[in-house]
């Protein structure tokens, strides 16, 4: 019998580069890649928050505007406003729609 003998794997060159590139490139570039991202989700979460607090502002802004209009709107700011015209307030002329 004829014993068989273990043959040595030998790489070409070109198998060495593609393993090179395999282990020790990819997870370079996936670690850039990582880092990239999360700066980029930073700056969105920065992004995020500006708006909110723009947002914020803004519903404050709108409830001042909202109590201002709603303290001009008073019967007693448009009775004083028809008396600084001249005009006078006749309960007689207010006409009631029903339906």
């Amino acid at each position: 019998m004829k014993k068989n003998k273990k043959r040595k794997l030998k790489f070409t060159k070109g198998e060495k580069l593609v393993y090179f590139i395999g282990l020790v490139l990819s997870p370079l570039c996936i670690l850039v890649v990582q880092i990239f991202c999360g700066a980029s989700i930073g700056n969105l979460n920065m992004n995020v928050e500006k708006l909110k607090y723009e947002v914020k502002n803004q519903e404050k802004t709108n409830e001042s505007m909202n109590m201002q209009v709603s303290e001009l709107t008073s019967f007693d700011k448009i009775k004083e406003v028809i008396q600084e015209m001249g005009l006078a307030y006749n309960n007689e002329n207010i006409v009631t729609v029903e339906e």
